[in-house]
């Protein structure tokens, strides 16, 4: 099983000359080890179809760049970091596995493009969640991945943004939200997005779900998959 996983852009400064490069965390590494699932990393839409036809689904990681307003129809508020344009290349990325209704899961910045692709829209500015360290409380939906997930109305997670999802993609529900009232995750059909980082938080039992519910993978618990 091989999964197609966005890497991301960032400009490493005061690094000459590989200043600016793609990146992935070791998180994803040790998290997809373990599961005995492949990561493919890409890191442009070069080669897309070809890669989407290769892949059983795609992850769609965080970003500490920002989706340009433009492409949710909205002026430009200056509060975000547009250094580079990503979201042109992984939109492209979403298109082609949504196309082949291949599974997608969104990872913070992931969920955001998830979201504006599918028509949505963002808050470019949400004040109290980029947490670095501490954690704060969501409400999760019954009827829904995480609900299955974790069998709980509530849970603790990371957060480290500053932007959010505003008006919600067509066909997608909102399956949970911060105490605040931010949405922190989305989903549709065989596509599962959240706000927080459960890698970081080596949350197996997230990933573990992923792989049985959406990528028909039978997962042992404390091994690796078959």
């Amino acid at each position: 099983m091989i999964l197609a996983i966005v890497g991301r852009w960032e400009n490493f400064k005061g690094q000459e000359p590989f200043h600016q490069r793609y990146y992935l965390t070791q998180f994803f590494k040790d998290i997809f080890e373990k599961l005995d699932i492949v990561l493919f990393p890409i890191m442009s839409a070069q080669k897309i179809e070809e890669i989407s036809a290769l892949c059983d689904g795609l992850i769609v990681t965080g970003s500490a760049i920002d989706i340009r307003p433009e492409y949710y129809g909205e002026e430009n508020l200056q509060k975000g970091n547009f250094e580079v344009d990503e979201y042109q290349e992984v939109s492209k990325m979403i298109a082609h596995f949504a196309k082949q209704q291949k599974p997608i899961l969104g990872i913070c910045g992931g969920m955001q493009d998830i979201n504006v692709y599918f028509g949505g829209s963002l808050n470019q500015y949400v004040a109290n969640h980029d947490l670095k360290g501490e954690k704060h409380l969501v409400k999760i939906e019954e009827n829904s991945f995480l609900y299955d997930v974790y069998k709980k109305n509530e849970m603790a997670v990371n957060s480290f943004h500053h932007q959010a999802v505003k008006e919600i993609a067509q066909g997608f529900a909102v399956t949970a939200v911060s105490q605040d009232g931010v949405i922190e995750a989305i989903e549709k059909d065989n596509m599962v997005a959240v706000q927080w980082h459960p890698e970081q938080m080596g949350d197996m039992a997230f990933f573990e779900k992923f792989a049985e519910k959406y990528l028909d993978r039978k997962i042992k618990h404390g091994t690796k998959g078959k």
